[in-house]
């Protein structure tokens, strides 16, 4: 009889996975990061090392709101990936690929923090799509 009720049980472990649990910690990371980013674009312009109009496509504001809501989105991300949705795998590398792109954009305003993150966003990619299908943060 044991052999009967052992078989079940072992078809309902799941997967741990390290990669998950650091992939979730550093989305959050990276969230902070952004919202750090968003806060001081809308409220010191005089921060970042070009002039307005150097900066490519929009001015610091509204770089400001697009980093505070990214930021905002990463960190609720990294907590579902600690809590082993897998969408949040999916979404998480996506806004990686977006902040990345992002970053690039906004290396002239800022260039030491950007590599930082983009690295950081690299390696978020990794760590999401390294894990087997189906693993849970461990």
């Amino acid at each position: 009889m044991t052999t009967k009720t052992a078989a079940p049980m072992a078809r309902e472990r799941h997967r741990t996975s390290g990669w998950l649990a650091f992939a979730g910690t550093l989305a959050l990371v990276i969230g902070a990061f952004n919202v750090i980013d968003g806060l001081v674009g809308l409220f010191r312009d005089d921060y970042y090392l070009v002039a307005q109009n150097q900066l490519l496509v929009f001015d610091y504001t509204t770089w400001g709101w697009i980093w505070l809501i990214m930021g905002a989105v990463q960190i609720g991300i990294g907590a579902a990936i600690l809590s082993g949705k897998m969408w949040a795998r999916a979404t998480g590398v996506f806004f990686a690929v977006v902040a990345a792109i992002g970053h690039l954009a906004f290396l002239l305003a800022f260039p030491l923090w950007s590599v930082l993150t983009i690295a950081l966003c690299v390696l978020l990619i990794y760590a999401l799509t390294a894990p087997p299908p189906g693993a849970k943060a461990g």
